[in-house]
This record gives C-alpha cells, structure tokens and sequence, in this order.
C-alpha cells in the first residue's frame, strides 16, 4: 500500500508538472487563446453558415462543428512536446526509473493534455448562455443537444490527446510529432468516413463508419448518450495508451 501511494504521489506530482510547463510558457496560454478566438469569429463576428446571428434559431451547434477541426491542431500542438522533449533531452530515462509503470506515466501526460483543453472549453458556456437569453422565448434551444455535444467533444478531445502522445513518443522531433499527430487525428476523425465512401466494400460499410471519431461523435450531438459511443471512445484511448506504452518499453529492448 505504501508503494501504491508513493505511485499515487508521482503521478500527481508529473501532472502538476506538466500543467505548470503549460502555464509557465506561452503554451497554454496560446492554445486557450486560438480556441477562443477563432470559434468567436465565426460564431459571432465573421458572416456566412457558423454565424449565431444568421441562423434560423438559437443554438450553438456550430460551435461543435468547428471545435473539432481546430482541436485537430491545438492538441498535436499541445502534445508534441510530451514525449519527444523528454527523450531529446534524456530526461525520459529519469522518469522511467522513477517508481511509476509506463501507464501512470502516459496517464499523467494525457491528464495534463486534458485538462488544458477543458479549461479551454469552459469559457464558451457564456456562448450556451447567450444563446440561451437570445432565444424566443428565453431558454427555447435545445439543452439535450447541447450537453451531449459537450460530453462528444470531451471524449473526441481526449482522443485526440491520447493519439497526440503516441505520435510524440515516436519521435524526438516535436515537429515531427505535431504532423504525426495531426495526420493521425485527421484520419481517425474523417479517414474511415472517406473510406468508406468509396463504396469498396458493401456491407462493411457501416463497419467502417463505425470505426471513424466522426460517427459517434455525430451520435452524441444528437444528446443521446449512448453506451456504445462511450465503450468506442474509450476502446480508442485504450488503443493509444497501449501503443503508446509499447513504444516507451521498446527502448528496453
């Protein structure tokens, strides 16, 4: 027990490392900040189909269609360094010798990545509650929708995380990691789909829609929250994490 708690310590203590690195650098900052400006832009300032204001009722669901494709970017970018630094740097050794399995280490860089972009998220529930003032009557949008989209795009932002720190322990390059880890992304989120249209492959189809972010993503913007969307975010991460571990464990061979 005693040993489970000093493991317990380690990995809070990486995480609040990891968090302060963010804070301490323009890091964090900058990710918060490229997230906020760009969904206001085009919620709020830049005309056309993402404008609050031309559409035909109140709501933020464009929101959920941006965020995704923005994320696609900021998280590489917030990732990239995770890994690479720390075996450019030879400070990867350090930690492995620390007493922490390979999972405590990967979870407390993943935890940190997901905190980033929660903190990021939170400031557009004052879009929710413009919105939410501006309907007629006041309060008429669809709160379901709304909160099933949030719990999407947690779990299609974790995944990404969880993508974002395999690419970086590949590479000891964060350039290279950060274009790993967009390509990635890029193709979990839409690659399966485009695969798919191509009409290849008859009734697997489906399968293959399945297989994409994209699909149960969509799914939980509906405000459903169903089982299955949650076993596939998570299967997804779990995937990440072990290859992820994989990696960090092949330097011991």
């Amino acid at each position: 027990m005693e040993r489970g708690f000093k493991n317990y310590s380690t990995v809070i203590s990486l995480f609040a490392k990891e968090i302060n690195h963010f804070f301490s650098s323009l890091t964090g900052y900058l990710v918060m900040a490229v997230f906020l400006v760009l969904t206001s832009l085009f919620l709020w300032v830049l005309p056309g189909t993402f404008n609050v204001f031309d559409s035909s009722y109140a709501g933020v669901d464009n929101l959920f269609l941006i965020a995704p494709w923005v994320f696609l970017f900021l998280v590489p970018a917030t990732t990239m360094r995770m890994f690479s630094d720390e075996k450019r740097t030879g400070t990867l050794e350090l930690l492995l010798t620390k007493p922490l399995t390979d999972f405590q280490l990967v979870f407390a860089k993943f935890l940190a990545g997901w905190v980033l972009l929660i903190l990021a998220l939170l400031p557009t529930l004052l879009y929710v509650y413009t919105v939410h003032e501006l309907g007629n009557p006041v309060g008429n949008f669809d709160s379901g929708a709304t909160i099933g989209s949030y719990v999407g795009l947690l779990l299609l932002g974790a995944a990404y995380v969880a993508i974002g720190l395999f690419s970086s322990s590949l590479t000891d390059n964060p350039i290279v990691s950060f274009i790993l880890g967009v390509i990635l992304c890029l193709f979990m989120y839409v690659g399966f789909d485009q695969i798919a249209e191509l009409k290849w492959f008859g009734v697997a189809d489906l399968f293959l829609y399945n297989l994409g972010i994209n699909e149960h993503y969509t799914s939980l913007s509906r405000g459903v929250i169903d089982s299955r969307d949650l076993i596939y975010y998570f299967s997804l991460m779990t995937l990440f994490f072990a290859a992820t571990q994989l990696v960090l464990k092949s330097r011991k061979w």
